[in-house]
């Protein structure tokens, strides 16, 4: 099969490291179980120049190489490539972020799995001479049998994907979304999106 796995807050805790960056940054105290909205300057409540600042740091290689393991995810990822599935971790991080994010797979034993930069959220200029970046129009070129998703702004993306079934990672900011059809199952874990996996 091919697989559709998102990068942020499914492979790594990207909004865990967040939560701590707002507290250190600006003393503002929301926890992670209290992150209710995935867009971060409404969820810490930031006007343009403190989110601007956030996003930076949180974006600097040092930064983007301590972000924790989301538990079982390399484990789960390796043994579906053992398998012979192929995989392709989606992410809408900035494209000059790309270094330290494919660093940070190589570290944790996700070396074979390919990285591919996606403006997801028409932040990005596309780099013509870059084979790691893709417009969304070239990610609807793709198929994929399989996805991981964690956020519902990227819900349409997926659901894009004809017949592709999609785990729903179970967090915050999507507690209360709606899902564009009957293929988005919520999973509360890669326990239960390895079920869902080896169920299709």
């Amino acid at each position: 099969m091919r697989v559709y796995i998102d990068f942020d807050d499914v492979i790594c805790e990207t909004a865990k490291e967040f939560s701590h960056l707002a507290k250190e940054l600006f003393d503002i105290d929301v926890p992670y179980r209290e992150v209710q909205f995935f867009n971060l300057q409404k969820t810490f409540d930031l006007d343009d120049q403190q989110y601007e600042e956030l996003m930076k740091k949180g974006h600097e290689p040092e930064v983007l190489l301590s972000y924790e393991e989301t538990p079982h995810a390399a484990e789960t990822i390796n043994k579906w490539m053992d398998q012979g599935h192929e995989i392709s971790i989606i992410t809408g991080r900035p494209f000059d972020a790309y270094d330290a994010s494919r660093q940070w797979l190589d570290e944790h034993g996700l070396e074979r799995a390919p990285l591919f930069c996606v403006d997801k959220y028409g932040r990005e200029n596309h780099l013509d001479d870059s084979t790691f970046n893709m417009t969304l129009a070239e990610l609807y070129n793709l198929t994929f049998d399989f996805a991981i998703e964690d956020s519902p702004k990227a819900f349409p993306h997926v659901a894009h994907f004809e017949n592709c079934k999609v785990a729903v990672f179970d967090r915050p900011w999507n507690q209360n979304a709606t899902f564009p059809n009957d293929n988005f199952v919520r999973c509360m874990n890669w326990e239960d999106i390895n079920g869902l996996f080896e169920r299709m």
